[in-house]
């Protein structure tokens, strides 16, 4: 039998002991928390159109959307949001972050006593819909509790960014074409940071309108000249007197919408949305829609 010489029986007692006890385990490294505050500008370099007035109704293609949304969707008309009930409404989360901008301002609010990082809040959203994200380890809350404009969102910072997770979103738009998420969608949103750039990977999971995750992007650059300031109060009017008391404006079911396709001279076909439109492979599709088009 090979003996160890006893610096080294030593070193493995040693090294047994502090395997089979917990009172020398290393604690984790803390997770790097990366500065999101300041004022931020919008780039809106992704989707300009949709974002500002809106795209054509029936304008669905790279949208994951099911049969259920689509059909929601047909029916939609943008001269809903005249009704004096929807006139102040603000955008939920899974859109305020993407919609008229938005130009934001990211603050942290602090344990006044022991400085500790609790939450951020960000201002500056359509409607105001101020966003509390909570850093403090809170749990979500039941799912019987009450849905909000803003839900309930919590965040951990790791590998140099934060991740957040909202649920309790009320029903509203994720794009102006009469898409929307369900009550039931939970959002994850990653925030990096890169010097004076700041950008978000959002991706939506609905169960009840989406066939797959929805994915999107947005970027701010900070702007020390730019002062979000105080939300001015909106007023609720009529803009639709000449209508009779509890119209809703509206397209008949089975309705279809080919403006996008005429516009855009793509196949019909190709404005539905569906998960397999957001893939690159589906532009072959779309020329071979064409090239049968083309032989009738």
């Amino acid at each position: 039998m090979v003996q160890l010489p006893k610096s080294a029986s030593a070193w493995l007692l040693v090294a047994a002991a502090l395997m089979g006890t917990e009172a020398f385990a290393q604690p984790a490294p803390p997770a790097r928390v990366i500065d999101l505050t300041g004022e931020w500008a919008a780039r809106v370099h992704e989707d300009a159109i949709y974002r500002g007035a809106g795209g054509f109704l029936g304008d669905y293609e790279g949208m994951p959307i099911n049969a259920a949304s689509r059909q929601m969707a047909e029916s939609w008309d943008a001269s809903v949001l005249s009704q004096p009930e929807r006139a102040t409404q603000a955008h939920p989360a899974v859109y305020a972050m993407r919609g008229e901008g938005p130009n934001i301002r990211i603050s942290e609010i602090r344990d006044p006593v022991n400085e500790q990082l609790i939450a951020l809040r960000i201002v500056g959203v359509f409607g105001r819909a101020d966003r509390t994200i909570w850093l403090d380890g809170r749990a979500h809350p039941s799912e019987y509790v009450e849905h909000t404009w803003d839900g309930f969102s919590t965040g951990t910072f790791h590998d140099g960014e934060l991740t957040v997770t909202t649920t309790h979103m009320k029903m509203g738009v994720l794009q102006k074409v009469g898409i929307y998420a369900s009550p039931y969608s939970v959002m994850t949103e990653h925030f990096f940071r890169h010097g004076l750039y700041l950008t978000m990977i959002t991706v939506v999971d609905d169960p009840i309108y989406l066939e797959e995750p929805f994915v999107r992007s947005q970027t701010w650059v900070l702007d020390t000249n730019q002062n979000v300031g105080a939300a001015l109060a909106w007023e609720s009017v009529d803009e639709l007197s000449d209508k009779q008391v509890g119209w809703v404006p509206h397209y008949p079911l089975g309705t279809t919408h080919t403006e996008a396709a005429e516009k855009y001279d793509i196949p019909f076909e190709a404005t539905r949305g569906g998960a397999e439109t957001t893939y690159p492979e589906y532009q072959l599709k779309i020329q071979k829609m064409r090239a049968e088009k083309a032989q009738k």
